[in-house]
């Protein structure tokens, strides 16, 4: 039986022009190859499978072609190319840094270096995977990958750069590979398929190359698991099936439901979806990523953003019409939110129900709203409300009887209850379509006994901040109290003494924040001193250095002032004589100074050969 060769390495690029999705980056190649502007070190770097070990070979052939086309490919029929494809070339070498990653293998590889080739122009040495070499074996490297041979070239390949020292990559032409678009992919497949026999919807190979995330090698290897498990028809249907995909007939009829306002139909469909094996995290970003798709479909300039088969394309064309832009902005939104907040989550069912309960109810809410933040409001679902009880009328209480006076035939009228009775009589009018006027005392009293009854609040002296006491004895008692407090604070003041105070001092700075580091050097290099039982003294070199201490004043005497229990603690800022030590003595000045006094300190430090530490 045959071997079986994988479609990864069956279809492996040989050319420059079969490169999949690196345009920019081959074309570079073949200009420099075609100029003879060659660098002595190459830094391939980006995600796996994108095509950098596969570039670095086809570079190493080329270079070494002894007939290369003028489109800048090798010739593929000289002595180099056939040692290169029969696997004998001496002029290109392999390593992998994951297994041969230390010192004595770099040193192994320099000492190839220094052979010239046999035949060809160049020795190519290709490095994968470098970022797993040691530090040690970076340095061993180091020299060498700075001034190579004129014949030795060096090209690095590795999927995390920022592990690289920056010497390396200073030495280096550093190209950076991008992933794959999903529309590459797809027809690098369709051609695979085609070489292969296979039948294969465009449908399917975009959920594979989708799958891929951006790695042709990941694509190819999903490709030949589906083609096993189909026996050679890749349709959509067995792509979804045995990838684990959830259909995009799911979010298309969520969406639905969402528009219609059926609630109750979300969530079982979200049911049905758990018990159909999928997680709920995995079912929101789909979600949120059917929404964003359903945006792009709704304006034809956005419409090559869509990454999806021709057939579901046009799906998502029709839905995106029925949908508001106001209602993706917000169903984003929400998708989003509920994705964010899924796995600190408790009941993480819960959360996507509660979610889906409310896409369901944002068209209620606003067809035409502006795209700003839903409320976080959920309606009643059920959709037949009780019907409301009647409100019960409170009776109306009872007023006494007001007594009017009577008045004797012939006395005369009192000019203060005449005024009274009138003002009343008008105050008691009302419209006249509603009630009648009034005109009697009679009619009075009956209004007055309607009326419900005016309760009066009653206030306790002294509830709203006025005192019932004269203005000048109130202000005497505000003044004793303050006269208390002030020497109730004095009482409290402790003596503290030159240590304590600059241990708080020190203490102070190293609480600043980062923006304030230089006041904090400076502060923990000086030693205040205290001028008497509560003032204290700074001594700084200049008046510049004295002019942005003064602005530090205030804080410093607050936290002191805390810290020692004394609110008579004052900082003073004093500039320094022109003899006068202002720094803190280090241990090399410390030293100095005794050597001065005892010269044989210099004598006991040569001998003995002592540094500081």
């Amino acid at each position: 039986m045959e071997n079986y060769i994988v479609s990864a390495r069956k279809y492996r690029p040989a050319t420059f022009e079969s490169v999949v999705g690196q345009r920019s980056l081959t074309t570079t190649l073949k200009n420099a190859i075609a100029r003879q502007k060659l660098a002595h070190a190459y830094l391939f770097c980006g995600p796996h499978g994108v095509g950098k070990t596969t570039c670095a070979r086809i570079f190493a052939r080329t270079i070494n072609c002894l007939n290369v086309a003028p489109t800048g490919e090798a010739c593929d029929e000289c002595e180099s190319c056939r040692a290169f494809n029969e696997q004998r070339s001496y002029n290109i070498h392999e390593l992998d840094a994951a297994s041969n990653n230390s010192v004595d293998d770099i040193r192994t590889l320099v000492e190839q270096v220094r052979i010239p080739p046999q035949i060809g122009k160049y020795k190519v040495y290709i490095i994968d995977e470098v970022h797993m070499l040691s530090t040690a074996a970076f340095n061993a490297f180091l020299k060498t990958l700075e001034e190579p041979p004129r014949y030795a070239i060096f090209v690095l390949a590795t999927t995390e750069k920022h592990k690289i020292l920056p010497t390396i990559l200073s030495r280096c032409q550093i190209y950076d590979f991008s992933r794959i678009s999903v529309s590459d992919m797809v027809d690098h497949l369709a051609h695979v398929a085609a070489q292969e026999g296979i039948q294969a919807e465009p449908e399917g190979l975009t959920v594979i190359a989708q799958k891929a995330d951006g790695g042709l090698r990941d694509a190819l290897s999903i490709f030949d698991q589906v083609a096993s498990f189909t026996g050679g028809n890749i349709s959509y249907k067995n792509v979804i099936e045995n990838l684990n995909v959830l259909d995009y007939e799911y979010y298309f009829r969520l969406t639905d439901y969402f528009l219609e306002g059926k609630v109750t139909e979300s969530l079982l469909l979200f049911d049905q979806v758990l018990k159909s094996g999928f997680d709920g995290n995995q079912f929101i970003t789909g979600l949120s990523s059917h929404f964003r798709d359903l945006l792009v479909s709704r304006d034809e300039s956005t419409l090559p953003l869509l990454e999806v088969g021709a057939a579901i394309r046009q799906q998502y064309r029709t839905q995106a019409q029925k949908c508001l832009p106001a209602f993706l902005y917000k169903a984003i939104k929400l998708a989003n939110e509920c994705d964010l907040n899924y796995r600190v989550s408790r009941n993480k069912r819960l959360l996507v129900e509660l979610t889906l309960i409310r896409l369901a109810q944002l068209v209620e809410d606003d067809t035409e709203g502006s795209g700003r933040s839903p409320q976080p409001a959920i309606k009643p679902i059920a959709s037949s409300h009780p019907a409301q009880p009647q409100a019960s009328v409170a009776p109306i209480p009872q007023q006494p009887t007001v007594q009017q006076p009577v008045q004797a035939a012939g006395a005369p009228v009192n000019p203060a209850v005449q005024a009274r009775t009138t003002t009343t009589t008008a105050a008691l009018q009302v419209a006249p379509s509603q009630t009648p006027p009034v005109h009697s005392n009679t009619d009075i009293q009956e209004l007055l006994q309607a009326r419900p009854e005016k309760k009066i609040p009653v206030m306790q002296a002294g509830s709203m901040g006025v005192s019932i006491k004269g203005p000048r004895k109130e202000a005497q008692v505000q003044e004793k109290k303050a006269e208390k407090i002030i020497n109730t604070a004095a009482q409290e003041d402790f003596i503290f003494n030159e240590k304590d105070l600059n241990f708080y001092w020190k203490e102070y700075a190293m609480t600043l924040p980062l923006e304030h580091r230089a006041f904090a050097a400076r502060m923990l290099h000086v030693n205040v001193k205290l001028l008497d039982d509560a003032c204290f003294e700074m001594v700084v070199e200049n008046e510049l250095i004295a002019k942005e201490m003064t602005s530090m004043i205030a804080p410093v005497q607050n936290y002191l002032r805390e810290r020692l229990n004394n609110r008579k603690i004052t900082m003073k800022i004093r500039v320094s004589e022109p003899q006068e030590q202002v720094r803190a003595y280090s241990k090399v000045e410390k030293f100095q100074a005794m050597a001065e006094k005892n010269p044989d300190l210099l004598k006991l430090r040569e001998e003995f050969g002592l540094e500081f530490y």
